[in-house]
């Protein structure tokens, strides 16, 4: 009997250590598809992170069949948000033809030679006519700016000679204009034309031009309008609620042959989202890593309400300890959803599939609430969103002790459970956004340089590309024309019509404000 029982007992023993070696292979497998589905999708396959909309309709349908909470003053608004995410699917894009009054117009007139008439003979008289508009280009042209100083003397006093000084220049001996250097840097850190393309396009209009001395011109021009980035980032950081995010810029490394990955730390803000006083606008700064002092020292003065993702290094600033009181970390829902995405795309996972369908809900409400004020966002998200995460941080607390500890899926639920308190701070404030997508919106333009131009070749040219990638992009983020702006804020820097202590003038939307005001005065 004593026999039967060891026996039985190494039976179950050799039994669950095959069950526990089955269980950690499997974790493997997911965990290796995981990888895989991640670098397949990183080479080969499609950015967008779209949820199918039936999906998310049906999920839509389900809530608000539901009860949300125990309170008669809770608005009815689940309806709203299902019709409004049915409405939502996206109409073609079509010109009907409609082209901007402002563009000027060249009238061609095609008549008739002969006006009499085919019939009788008479005379024909004008009766109306067709017109038919075409969108219509100038290529662009390259020009020389003569300056012409004339000298005029005194034929009684031979050595009185008098001339106009000459006007400052960006480049002292350089024959570039201001408009000229603007123009190559808008179409390197605007539209991320490499200076070796400008330079074949140079050469397609009979101009040499090597792209070391394009290269020399950024350099220069940035030096100019470094004070202007500087109060930009001052300006920025003076707001009580930012985004922040980092991204890998290579750098070419001087002797080694290679490159080494340096960091571009970017800070945006933007308030439109809800209705706020603050202009958008992001500034770029260049670090040489990615270490948590860069944050520390970059958000020195800073007190209000960060948005970030993940990354640690953020960390020290909500230190309660800290020099001016801790900054309040918000936290990024699309960080989380993206964990859930690639487990989903990896191993067809229902239990990633639903994770995306209820954070896919949240979403739909803050498209309801979009550009509505702040207390109007923060009335709406505890009525509507508020009990719809706390039941998702239920669910993924029980999913968690179902699965394997090892796998995607509970790294992924582990995540969102570790950050919660700053992914659901949106909640309680209508300032802070659900996600961090407006300084990832304002990143991409780096990243589609750094696709064209590969690495920046030294350190200088990496600080250049950070100072007049800021100006360009928050011109562009606030609707003002990049070329006319930085054109004549760069001849006001130079010339010293506006002096240090005014450079806050030049600012984009303070520029584009004083500009439309004198166009107005002048009508």
């Amino acid at each position: 009997m004593a026999t039967l029982s060891t026996n039985l007992s190494t039976a179950l023993h050799e039994r669950d250590l095959a069950v526990a070696q089955r269980d950690a292979a499997l974790a493997e497998h997911e965990k290796l598809l995981l990888i895989l589905s991640q670098y397949r999708r990183a080479l080969f396959g499609r950015r967008s992170e779209r949820q199918d909309q039936g999906q998310l309709e049906l999920m839509l349908a389900a809530t608000a069949a539901a009860p949300v909470a125990a309170n008669e003053n809770t608005p009815a608004t689940s309806d709203k948000a299902a019709a409004g995410t049915a409405s939502a699917q996206r109409q073609p894009r079509r010109n009907r033809g409609r082209l901007p009054l402002e563009l000027p117009r060249i009238e061609v007139v095609i008549d008739i030679e002969d006006k009499t008439c085919p019939c009788c003979g008479g005379t024909l008289h004008k009766i109306g006519e067709s017109v038919k508009e075409m969108f219509d280009v100038v290529p662009v042209q390259y020009r020389v700016k003569r300056i012409i100083r004339p000298r005029w003397g005194c034929r009684a006093c031979e050595g009185a000679v008098v001339q106009a000084p000459a006007p400052p220049q960006a480049i002292d001996g350089v024959m570039a204009s201001e408009a000229m250097l603007v123009n190559v840097a808008i179409l390197k850190y605007a539209y991320h034309v490499p200076l070796y393309r400008q330079e074949q396009m140079l050469a397609a209009h009979g101009i040499d031009l090597d792209r070391q001395t394009l290269a020399s011109w950024m350099g220069r021009l940035a030096w100019w309008l470094k004070p202007l980035h500087e109060e930009l980032l001052a300006t920025v950081l003076s707001y009580p609620k930012l985004f922040a995010d980092e991204t890998p810029l290579p750098v070419l490394d001087p002797g080694r042959g290679r490159t080494r990955t340096c960091r571009f730390w970017a800070v945006a803000t933007d308030d439109r989202p809800w209705a706020g006083p603050a202009p958008p606008a992001v500034v770029y700064v260049f670090a040489e890593d990615r270490r948590g002092i860069r944050a520390t020292e970059l958000f020195a003065g800073f007190h209000g309400v960060l948005q970030v993702d993940g990354y640690a290094g953020y960390n020290s600033l909500a230190d309660p300890a800290r020099a001016g009181g801790p900054v309040t970390l918000a936290f990024c829902f699309a960080h989380a959803r993206r964990k859930f995405y690639e487990v989903n795309v990896a191993t067809g996972s229902p239990i990633a599939a639903e994770a995306l369908q209820r954070i896919g809900v949240f979403y739909a409400v803050e498209a309801n609430i979009r550009g509505a004020t702040a207390d109007e966002r923060r009335r709406l998200r505890q009525a509507e969103t508020k009990p719809l995460v706390e039941a998702f941080k239920l669910w993924l607390e029980a999913r968690l002790a179902e699965i394997s500890k090892k796998s995607g899926l509970a790294q992924a639920i582990r995540y969102t459970l570790a950050h919660w308190e700053g992914l659901t701070r949106f909640l309680d404030d209508g300032r802070i956004e659900i996600d961090n997508n407006v300084v990832e919106r304002s990143i991409k333009p780096v990243a589609l340089g750094r696709k064209n131009s590969l690495f920046a070749g030294s350190i200088q040219g990496a600080q250049t590309w950070a100072i007049l990638a800021s100006l360009i992009n928050s011109a562009k983020l606030n609707d003002v024309e990049p070329q006319a702006w930085l054109t004549d804020a760069l001849e006001r820097i130079v010339s010293g019509r506006t002096t240090i202590n005014r450079l806050h003038e030049l600012l984009p939307w303070i520029w584009e404000a004083a500009r439309t005001e004198r166009i107005t005065f002048a009508a």
